[in-house]
Formats: C-alpha cells, sequence, structure tokens
C-alpha cells in the first residue's frame, strides 16, 4: 500500500524522534554487555543508565542493607551506582544508577587509582535456600585498567562468582534486575546487574 504525503511525513517524525532519544540516553554509545553467570534468579531487569557521551566509570559505590538478626529479613547489596568521569574533563563527574531496592544505605564511593577506569567486575552471591533467608546478591568488586581490584563493602554470605569478560575502554553504563518487595515473604532485592562497554 502507498504511503501519503502525510503518513511518510509522520513516519519521518517519529523516527527523527526516536533516534534523538535514543542519542540522549546514552544506549548509542556502547559495543558489548559483560555479564556474569552466578546472578540471583529472582526479580526483572530494570532499565539501563547509562554515562554521558563521552563519560566513563572510574568509582562506583554501593547500597547495603546490614545484617537483621536471626529473626530479620536480610536483603544485603540492594542496589550498585557508577561514579563517570568526562575524558576530558577529570573534574567533572555525573552517578548513574538503574533500579534499586528500597532497603540499606548508600556507602562511601570506591575509586581506581590514578587515571584508572573500570572494565570487568564479579558478583558475591547466595545460592538460593529453602526454606531459608534468601539474600541474593551480596557483593560486587570490580577490576581496574591497571589490575587494581576494588572490593565494595557488601556483606559475606555466598561466594564470588569468576570474572565477567573485560571492557578494553571501560564500562559506560549499567542494568540491574532486582526483586520488587514481597510483602510479608522473603525479600532479596538485588539478584544480578550487567554493564555496557564504552565504544571510545
Amino acid at each position: 500500500m502507498e504511503l501519503g504525503a502525510g503518513a511518510k511525513l509522520l513516519l519521518l517524525l517519529l523516527w527523527a524522534t526516536c533516534r534523538r532519544h535514543a542519542s540522549a540516553d546514552g544506549l548509542g554509545g556502547y559495543t558489548s554487555v559483560i555479564r556474569v553467570t552466578n546472578g540471583g534468579p529472582w526479580g526483572d531487569w530494570a532499565w539501563p543508565e547509562m554515562c554521558p557521551e563521552g563519560f566513563f566509570a572510574r568509582g562506583f559505590s554501593l547500597k547495603v542493607e546490614p545484617p537483621q538478626g536471626a529473626l530479620g529479613d536480610d536483603t544485603a547489596l540492594n542496589g550498585i551506582r557508577l561514579h563517570c568521569v568526562g575524558r576530558n574533563a577529570a573534574l567533572d563527574t555525573h552517578v548513574v544508577e538503574s533500579e534499586s531496592g528500597r532497603w540499606g544505605a548508600w556507602r562511601e564511593p570506591l575509586w581506581c587509582p590514578g587515571g584508572g577506569f573500570l572494565v570487568a567486575f564479579s558478583l558475591r552471591v547466595e545460592v538460593p535456600v529453602t526454606p531459608g533467608d534468601n539474600t541474593a546478591a551480596n557483593n560486587v568488586r570490580f577490576r581496574c585498567s591497571d589490575g587494581t581490584e576494588l572490593q565494595g563493602p557488601g556483606l559475606t554470605w555466598g561466594k564470588f562468582g569468576g570474572w565477567s569478560e573485560p571492557c578494553p575502554k571501560g564500562l559506560c553504563g549499567l542494568q540491574t534486575k532486582i526483586q520488587r518487595p514481597e510483602g510479608l515473604l522473603d525479600d532479596t532485592a538485588l539478584n544480578d546487574a550487567r554493564f555496557f562497554c564504552c565504544r571510545s
């Protein structure tokens, strides 16, 4: 069916709008996604969040709920933030965060030394226990471009899995898998994460 001039114009405007939004949220500025294989099984993937164009992650911070005691419901790791720095403006920083759980508090950021940047990650995850108080992801560690390893101030349940593939030019975005509050049932909050590799 032949489209009329008005329909063609509308399609062109929609295409331009979508292209502008994709550029604005930075989703076109990555080359690949890095993952680990030991993430928790609960929850759904939230929206991705990207560093501004020309920025890359030099540091990170975690949202952690402390142990709740024998009768409490532990969720451990609730959120991850990337601290992005402009390649041409080292003092200009931007914080990005995908969805986070509701419990805990944000801890102080950890930074790669010198001009280093984050290139790979590993998750500490507690395997599911039935019955029991599941926590899923408990902590995360990152490797910097100079080989330095930064371990977050998360909790100690579970164990670290293998390292993700590296991003040669650094990380420039993240996406988290979050279980939303379950009411009277067992909560786990953050279960998994994946990161976007910078294009340049």
